[in-house]
């Protein structure tokens, strides 16, 4: 699946990895990683790992092999970092991963902006990425939390009035909303700091 101009994205399908580590709460686990390869002309492949952890979490992040490439500083701290929670909704069949973009600090470590205007969130990860995954069958982009006085999240018309955080909701069924979403908002940004993405790559 191409996402990007020079940027593909393929699920390993021959590829499922046992491993031990943390979840995203903090408890001690046995995951089941699928794989997901991150192609780019002339570059070193990234290996995104769509984690399902045997007590009931998931979550998503760059995967570190134990031998990294040469790659820039910024993008080798990403590996392993950062992950994006999975977690269900109240409706049944349907979860959600939080919308936190990437920025890379001065020290060249990658960061997220949790609160931001729809139209900041929009100039961040790009509108039309945004687009392009609410306009896959059951998604959609809202406010993570259901509190009074939060404005409409609406891609017609990004609000800047209220920062606010940012959910992306697909079904439960959809092993490839998720993945992609990470590229876009964790994985995407990076690849642009360190050059091996263009600003006008879309």
């Amino acid at each position: 699946m191409r996402l990007l101009n020079d940027l593909a994205l393929t699920r390993n399908n021959a590829a499922r990895r046992e491993k031990t580590g943390t979840t995203c709460s903090g408890v001690m686990s046995r995951a089941s990683a699928i794989e997901w390869e991150l192609r780019l002309p002339g570059q070193p492949l990234l290996t995104v790992h769509d984690n399902h952890w045997a007590n009931g979490e998931r979550d998503v992040v760059l995967f570190k092999p134990t031998v990294v490439p040469e790659m820039p500083a910024a993008l080798s701290n990403l590996h392993n970092r950062l992950r994006s929670g999975i977690s269900a909704t109240e409706r049944r069949g349907e979860l959600r991963i939080m919308v936190f973009p990437t920025y890379v600090d001065k020290h060249e470590r990658p960061r997220v902006k949790k609160s931001l205007t729809t139209a900041d969130l929009a100039d961040r990860v790009g509108l039309a990425r945004l687009r392009e995954l609410t306009a896959r069958k059951g998604v959609s982009l809202g406010p993570a939390f259901d509190r009074p006085n939060l404005p409409l999240v609406d891609l017609d018309d990004p609000q800047h009035e209220k920062p606010l955080q940012h959910a992306l909701v697909f079904p439960a069924v959809d092993d490839e909303t998720p993945v992609v979403a990470f590229t876009y908002f964790k994985i995407v940004p990076v690849l642009r700091h360190v050059d091996w993405l263009s600003p006008d790559d879309d």
